[in-house]
Parts: structure tokens; C-alpha cells; sequence
């Protein structure tokens, strides 16, 4: 457990006084995760200056993505969220966004147009750059690496350090980021998505029912050009929307803004994620996100309870609003089929209409032989179905899917199209932690998705 935090002024004063009260009570609790900062008198300044910095993003966008989630949650729209493990200061440039953004939109012309549901699009960005850990410190080596808004990765003692001012670099970083994902998606349509997964099909050795649904998709756009071409939500830019684990809580804290009649937004990001390493019912993180009115997420791994799961619901959607609260099942290939149906019936049975989105990845996660961290694709794949398995038995919407993702031409996740093998993980392996799918995995789990989404 990491020491308590506090809300820095002047925001916190124009707070709702309930509002403001149960944000105070919430961090005088433990949390888990939590760097220990070695010179609170730095991390003093550090948060005084991110309480006086610009939001990085709105309350108006906030409600907004809520909305829209609300959309997910009653069953007329699918949730596609993706990004990168953790975001790093030199890893963020513009290029590497674009490829990120454009695969994700690649994703969602497949999803939306063969799926047939309006796509929700929620990035792993501007903002996800502080990580939970197994342990305080590397075995028989410096500190953990906590993610770039803590400490350094590279493995040095000092580098190790946490350090509260790269809080501060972590909000510039964020902000760049969330400008330029507004004016890469402010150019981009359904039409250029479209175009875009044509490299995919072109160079994966992908087999005929992928070429197939391509030719059906290609039929329908010629069909819409043929009377006046692109239009309305066609033509329109999509929206995209950011979020990230609300872990690192001094962070989380000193970007708290007060939106209308006194309502706490947490303004480093449109969704904020409680981890399977932080969601304590006695902690300080349900706590703290209890009191904000963006929409929440919660992560559950195999081991949640039903009783827990409700507890989660009651907690962070009191007051029954679809969108609020999303539940984000993270249980393995091997264990989704059994965990998730109790859960599911129990939080139905409740009333609450929530957002039920599936976590493929953190469930899938092995040791390869030569020490990398590795995913196979067809566990990611087995996962979904697993899902999507279990709400068509009880008859519930499989809301969405939250992948780690780039569109990059790494190769860190085994099988896919590709058929990447332990051979190529030397090839160009170059996550900090966590594998990622790369373009043509993530665009292949797209089109899987789209057939479970028909059939």
C-alpha cells in the first residue's frame, strides 16, 4: 500500500461540498501501487503545478463518451479500445500514433460495416504511462519500473528513482498527444479506414473467407458511390475518444476539475480503468473513482466473485446509468467460459445495464524459452469467442473487446496470419513489457470478431 494523496487547491474548492468530501475521504484511504516518493516536498510542487495545468480533456467530451457508452451498454453499438502496453516519453511521436490510430480504424471499417453496429472508438492514450508491478524492485536488482510518469526504464539505480516532476512531463506528453489524436482523426473517414486494410490482405497469408469479406464490404461502398458517394456519418470524421488505468492517484488527484454544478471530472482522460491490482472494495482507488462522473471501468480476473462483481455495480453505478460503469473481463482462454456466467447473471439479475467488454490479452500472458513475455494469437481469439460464447447462451450484448495493440510491424504476439514463431521475437520485439498485436493481427482479430458479431 502506497501513502495517501490529496487534492491540491484551487479546484478542489469549487467542487460540490459532498462531492469534495467524499474525494478527501476516498485518498485518506490505502492504495495500492503507489510509488514511494522520496522528497514529498517535490511531489508537493508537482502537484500543484498539475493542478494549475490545462485539462487534457473536457468535461463536455467526457459526457459525451459516456453517451456513448450508453449506446454499448443497451446493446446498439461495440466497444473497440486499444493501444499500446504503456505509452513512453520517446516512444511517443507522431508516426507511431498515426500507425496506431489508422489500424484502429481499420478495425472498426471491418467491424462496423460486416458487424453491422456502430463502433465506439477508445484509445490506450495520452495518458497511459504509469504501471502496477509484482514486486518494489527488480529481483536482486534497482526498483521496478512503474512506467515513464514514475521512473526511467532503464535498469539503473538512480534512473530507478521515482521522481514526481516526470508526473508533470507525463501531462505535457498527454496533452501533444490528445491534440494531435484530435487532428489525425479530424482527417480520416470511413473511406481511407476502408482503403487502409487493403495492405492487410495483400501481404497476410490470410486464406480465401478474408478476401471474401473484403469483396462484400467493396460491394457496398460501390453501391453507396454509385448514388452520390460518401456522406453523412460516411464522410464524417469519426470520434475518438482516450483513456487509460487510473493508477497513479497523485496524478489521477491534481487533474480533478470541477464540470457543472460542482461535479468532479477526472480531466487526464474521457475513461478511466480500475486494474485487477487496485480494484479493493476498501481502497482507495473505487473510492476516489465512486466520486468522478466519467465513465469507469473495472477490471475482473478469473478469481472475481459474483458477490464482488455486484458489489463493484452498486458502488460505482448507484444511481442505474448505462455508459457509467464498464466491466472488463480479463479471465484467460482457459478459464472464460466457466468464470464469466455467474458474474454476468448475478450483475443481470441486479437491474444495472453496464458495459460488458473483454480483455484478451492480460489472461494470455506466458514466459517464451528465450525469457520474452509472449501471447499466442489463438488463445487471444479462443478468449473472445469464449466470450461472445457466453452472452449468446444468456442473451446479453458482448460489449467490446480491450486489446494492447500498435501499428507497428512488431513481433511480440505468436501465430496470426503471419504465423510469427519464437524464432521472430528477436526480430523486432520492442514493448517495454507487455506484447502487443501488431496491424495485420489486429486487423485479422477485426474480421474474427465481425463473423462472431453476425453469427
Amino acid at each position: 500500500m502506497g501513502q495517501s494523496t490529496t487534492i491540491p487547491r484551487p479546484h478542489f474548492d469549487l467542487l460540490r461540498p459532498d462531492v469534495r468530501a467524499g474525494l478527501a475521504g476516498a485518498l485518506d484511504l490505502p492504495a495500492a501501487q503507489q510509488p514511494s516518493w522520496p522528497d514529498k516536498s517535490v511531489l508537493r510542487a508537482a502537484s500543484a503545478e498539475l493542478a494549475e495545468a490545462l485539462p487534457v480533456v473536457t468535461p463536455p467530451e467526457i459526457d459525451t463518451l459516456t453517451s456513448r457508452l450508453a449506446d454499448v451498454a443497451t446493446g446498439s453499438a461495440f466497444l473497440l479500445q486499444g493501444g499500446d502496453w504503456a505509452e513512453t516519453f520517446d516512444g511517443n511521436t507522431e508516426t507511431h500514433l498515426r500507425r496506431n490510430i489508422q489500424t484502429m480504424l481499420r478495425m472498426s471499417a471491418v467491424l462496423g460495416y460486416h458487424g453491422g453496429i456502430p463502433v465506439v472508438h477508445l484509445g490506450r492514450i495520452a495518458g497511459q504511462d504509469a504501471k502496477p508491478r509484482s514486486g518494489d524492485t527488480v529481483a536482486l536488482g534497482p526498483p521496478s519500473y512503474r512506467g515513464d510518469a514514475v521512473n526511467a526504464f532503464e535498469p539503473t539505480s538512480d534512473g530507478r528513482v521515482p521522481n514526481p516532476d516526470r508526473m508533470v512531463r507525463a501531462h505535457a506528453n498527454a496533452c501533444v498527444t490528445m491534440n494531435m489524436l484530435r487532428a489525425v482523426v479530424g482527417t480520416s473517414s470511413m473511406r481511407g479506414a476502408h482503403q487502409g486494410y487493403e495492405e492487410f490482405l495483400a501481404s497476410a497469408r490470410a486464406g480465401g473467407r478474408y478476401n471474401a469479406m473484403a469483396a462484400e464490404v467493396d460491394r457496398g461502398l460501390a453501391f453507396m458511390n454509385a448514388f452520390g458517394g460518401f456522406s453523412g456519418d460516411l464522410a464524417r470524421a469519426p470520434e475518438f475518444f482516450a483513456g487509460h488505468e487510473a493508477l497513479l492517484l497523485d496524478y489521477e488527484a491534481a487533474l480533478v476539475r470541477a464540470g457543472e454544478s460542482g461535479r468532479a471530472y477526472g480531466t487526464s482522460g474521457h475513461f478511466l480503468w480500475i486494474g485487477e491490482r487496485t480494484r479493493h472494495l476498501d481502497g482507495a482507488h473505487i473510492a476516489f473513482a465512486e466520486h468522478l462522473s466519467n465513465p469507469i471501468g473495472v477490471k475482473l480476473g478469473p478469481t472475481t466473485s459474483p458477490e464482488q462483481a455486484l458489489d463493484y455495480v452498486e458502488r460505482l453505478d448507484p444511481r442505474h446509468e448505462p455508459g457509467r460503469l464498464t466491466l472488463i473481463a480479463r479471465m484467460g482462454n482457459g478459464r472464460v467460459r466457466e468464470a464469466l456466467p455467474p458474474i454476468v447473471e448475478r450483475v443481470v439479475a441486479s437491474g444495472h445495464k453496464v458495459v460488458w467488454q473483454c480483455d484478451p490479452m492480460h489472461g494470455n500472458t506466458q514466459n517464451s524459452g528465450s525469457g520474452h513475455k509472449i501471447r499466442h494469437f489463438d488463445r487471444i481469439v479462443d478468449e473472445v469467442q469464449g466470450f461472445f460464447e457466453v452472452h449468446r447462451k444468456l442473451g446479453t450484448h458482448p460489449g467490446g473487446v480491450h486489446l494492447e495493440l500498435t501499428g507497428d510491424d512488431v513481433t511480440e504476439c505468436l501465430g496470426g496470419a503471419q504465423q510469427i514463431s519464437e524464432a521472430d521475437l528477436t526480430r523486432r520485439y520492442e514493448t517495454a513489457c507487455d506484447p502487443r498485436l501488431n496491424a495485420q493481427q489486429s486487423v485479422q482479430l477485426a474480421f474474427l470478431i465481425a463473423e462472431m458479431l453476425r453469427s
